[in-house]
């Protein structure tokens, strides 16, 4: 099994703060991995660093055996951020966010079956009959199941959910998550950022709480089957809104980009 992420150390300031300290994770390709704890314990903060959003200050982090400075292969990579804005001042539809994922600085103009891979993206979450609405008039919980056909439409080789059901009613939730069991089974490897596994619990090989001990900085406080014990589920944890970001962003759709 070859691995698809390998975190080494990792440690990252923000505004001179430490946010997380030696962070140590690895990935096998193939597995799905849940990132679990509580608000503020630096789970947003590392899947932007492993998309080469945000420096290290110490530590190295390679995806599929390149260091992230380096890696330049980003249609290997699915990203689906926590949290949103749609631009509206520009109109843009539905159907043209999810393609805006198919592009990249390699590949900027539309290929052969790019439309049906859209279609059926967006099929996939159940917005196929939105396709040509605008995407601002959406409400947040369908943006969010825009921004996961956005995803799948690249059909990638690990995704990284940054809480991918948040504001999304039950039974869509059930098919995100049924949607990426799918995925698993075709051996893609999934990193998903929670608050709550809810209908994930049932696909999460592993197990990795980030957490604060004894109220020091951010690193691995568990990593392991689930369940996770006890004693790291006294916290309630919360959806955190420590990211803002615009569906315009070129990091959104196609991370490392700019």
């Amino acid at each position: 099994m070859s691995t698809a992420l390998d975190c080494r150390d990792v440690c990252i300031d923000i505004e001179a703060s430490c946010i997380l300290s030696n962070v140590n994770l690895v990935v096998e390709q193939g597995e799905f991995v849940a990132v679990l704890g509580a608000n503020g314990s630096g789970k947003t903060t590392l899947m932007r660093a492993i998309l080469g959003l945000l420096p290290l200050t110490s530590g190295q982090i390679d995806v599929f055996g390149t260091p992230i400075a380096r890696f330049r292969d980003w249609p290997r990579l699915a990203y689906v951020p926590q949290r949103l804005h749609s631009a509206g001042a520009v109109p843009v539809s539905v159907h043209e966010v999810v393609g805006a994922g198919l592009i990249s600085p390699h590949q900027r103009l539309p290929r052969r079956g790019d439309r049906r891979r859209v279609e059926e993206a967006l099929a996939q979450v159940g917005l196929a009959d939105r396709r040509r609405d605008r995407f601002d008039s959406l409400s947040g919980g369908q943006q969010r199941r825009v921004m996961i056909a956005a995803a799948l439409a690249k059909d990638a080789e690990m995704y990284v959910l940054d809480e991918p059901t948040a504001g999304v009613d039950a039974e869509s939730q059930q098919s995100i998550s049924e949607t990426f069991g799918k995925m698993r089974e075709r051996g893609r490897t999934i990193l998903l950022v929670t608050h709550e596994l809810g209908p994930f619990a049932a696909l999460a090989s592993r197990i990795v709480v980030l957490g604060s001990p004894r109220g020091e900085t951010a690193t691995v406080l568990y990593d392991g089957p689930p369940p996770v014990p006890d004693h790291l589920l006294e916290r309630v944890w919360h959806h955190s809104e420590d990211v803002v970001m615009r569906a315009t962003e070129p990091g959104v759709l196609e991370p490392g980009a700019g």
